[in-house]
């Protein structure tokens, strides 16, 4: 028997249906659109849209879950919006806690002024995910220097913008053009025309889209 081997085409195929099917599955399970993957979640092949239950043979049925369970949820639906490690949501937490105010929005005002999620909320990126991928390879700069780090923190009066060299790029000008499907947040201010943006001030948890109950995150680590 021959083996018939995939061309290159149907490789890329294959592999992008396998990162899509694995993303979308945190949308399932955590019960929210967290926009995982960009325009594909506007459209009507997004798998939350088509099937909101859990994954797995059980996803339908009815479970009832503890206080803890429920917590620890909150906790994953954050951490998976944002593309945060375990270990790096922890310290996340910390400062959030070391700082004046309400821990918990404190703690979604820091994961939203990362510089990838600055990015992506500008509309230069068309996912937190892409936008992290964009920083990492030097795709921008903060206040004219270039930053490659994605959890850099901007601040009120910093300004973000695409280097020269990547004004050109099709996943850049893609973002841009597709941007206009989302509202850009009060906190920051796009000049797509320029490639740059500024953070007019610190978002507060009124500007943070995300449905998650921060209370409950508060509580999973106060434990």
């Amino acid at each position: 028997m021959v083996a018939v081997l995939p061309n290159e085409e149907e490789f890329k195929e294959f592999l992008l249906s396998c990162i899509v099917n694995s993303v979308c599955k945190f949308c399932r399970r955590e019960n929210a659109k967290l926009f995982l993957k960009g325009d594909r979640c506007y459209t009507d092949k997004c798998a939350y849209e088509r099937r909101s239950y859990p994954p797995g043979q059980h996803g339908q049925s009815r479970l009832k879950f503890s206080e803890y369970a429920l917590q620890l949820r909150e906790k994953q639906k954050a951490k998976r919006y944002y593309g945060v490690f375990e270990k790096q949501f922890s310290r996340y937490f910390e400062e959030a806690d070391r700082q004046r105010g309400v821990t918990g929005e404190n703690l979604l005002s820091l994961l939203e002024s990362r510089l990838d999620s600055a990015v992506y909320t500008l509309g230069f990126a068309a996912s937190r995910r892409e936008a992290r991928h964009l920083v990492k390879h030097g795709h921008f700069r903060v206040n004219g220097k270039r930053v490659n780090i994605p959890s850099y923190i901007v601040s009120a009066g910093d300004t973000v913008d695409v280097v020269e060299k990547s004004r050109g790029m099709n996943k850049i000008l893609a973002a841009i053009e597709s941007s206009g499907k989302r509202e850009i947040p009060g906190w920051v201010e796009a000049d797509h025309s320029n490639f740059k943006g500024k953070i007019k001030e610190r978002p507060t948890r009124e500007m943070v889209t995300l449905p998650v109950e921060e209370k409950m995150i508060v509580e999973y680590y106060s434990r």
